[in-house]
């Protein structure tokens, strides 16, 4: 079992970005010396609240230069606003940056950025982006190379730097065809936070069969909200602030920015953000998002048997990735999170005979 990190960088009311991101960056040194196996932060745009993100590789070469170990992964890179040739380019160079730690995957990104990025919500959205994947990789796996497609013509191109390696990719998100693109490909997908297992079952079957079908391992990365202290009622209370704001952030660009038309985001393939389902997620009761497994409370025991439990449902989950800075959560308390689950759950994992799923 690995174990991870992982930030949206919301910046909420009352804290700079300039110091969110020097605190973001003492607690990736902090994960490893804990020995996380890896740090990832998502690409994201325009939503504060929600994220802001907007150059992760930046962060990574920064990090790069305060650690040893720890590995690095944009999760995801926003596709649709990036020439895939360009993002190759800044692939490799990330990945020269952190000595060889970068990994990384690709995403459509949120229903909401299009407008504001100025670009159209219509039927192209997705198979513009499935190619622009194609391209991607195209660029990264060979020296030269040409592409003629319905979106891209490449004659002859190359990009630099060149880097001669197979990168570990990851992909995540709501759709089916994100589970089934990377089975086919051998790729990893990570759960979205604030989701159950119910949420994402059916994507879950679709990947592992697909994996079957193409001869690949499933590599799930679970992702979740976490907080931890030695007594339950005082790990209930500290973590209240700071999950209700993180499931109001993640809510914010739907519920405080103008919305795009329902039907221009179900033709872009965007159906989950009209579904109102992050909208809902603001409205459940606190303890009832732990009662439900949206989000992990505890001590360290009441985390472990949620692990557990995971593992048992969910079959192919090799990361556990834990969320401890979102939602306006004080420097402090993301670092104390960091080091009891480091030194409480990681260890009973480490040295645990591998648990069945159920089928």
């Amino acid at each position: 079992m690995r174990f991870s990190l992982y930030s949206e960088l919301q910046l909420h009311p009352g804290k700079t970005a300039e110091r969110l991101y020097a605190e973001v960056l003492e607690q990736i040194e902090n994960a490893d010396r804990l020995g996380y196996d890896a740090y990832a932060a998502i690409e994201h745009f325009f939503f504060p609240k929600f994220s802001v993100s907007s150059n992760p590789t930046a962060l990574f070469a920064a990090a790069a230069q305060r650690t040893k170990r720890i590995r690095f992964r944009t999760m995801l890179h926003a596709l649709p606003y990036h020439n895939p040739l360009v993002l190759a380019s800044v692939i490799n160079a990330t990945d020269i940056l952190t000595g060889g730690r970068y990994e990384w995957g690709v995403g459509r990104g949120h229903g909401w950025i299009p407008l504001p990025a100025g670009e159209p919500l219509d039927e192209s959205a997705r198979p513009k982006y499935e190619e622009a994947v194609d391209l991607l990789l195209t660029a990264l796996e060979n020296e030269r190379f040409s592409h003629e497609g319905e979106y891209f013509q490449v004659p002859d191109s190359h990009v630099v730097p060149f880097v001669d390696r197979k990168y570990r990719v990851y992909l995540g998100g709501t759709s089916d065809r994100t589970y089934t693109l990377a089975a086919e490909r051998g790729w990893g997908v990570a759960i979205p936070p604030l989701l159950p297992y119910v949420a994402l079952e059916k994507q879950m079957d679709l990947y592992r069969a697909t994996c079957a079908e193409h001869g690949t391992e499933p590599d799930i990365v679970w992702i979740h909200a976490c907080h931890l202290d030695e007594d339950r009622d005082t790990a209930h209370r500290e973590a209240e602030s700071w999950v209700t704001g993180f499931i109001k952030g993640n809510a914010s660009p739907l519920t405080e920015w103008p919305k795009p038309p329902t039907d221009g985001l179900n033709k872009a393939g965007y159906g989950f953000y009209a579904a109102g389902i992050m909208e809902g997620l603001a409205d459940i009761p606190y303890d009832t998002l732990i009662d439900d497994d949206y989000v992990w409370v505890g001590t360290p025991q009441d985390v472990i048997e949620r692990i557990e439990q995971t593992q048992q449902i969910c079959e192919g989950v090799q990361e556990i990735g834990i969320t401890v800075n979102a939602g306006g959560a004080p420097h402090w308390m993301a670092i104390k999170n960091q080091e009891l689950f480091a030194s409480a759950v990681m260890p009973h994992f480490k040295d645990a005979v591998p648990v069945e799923a159920s089928a």
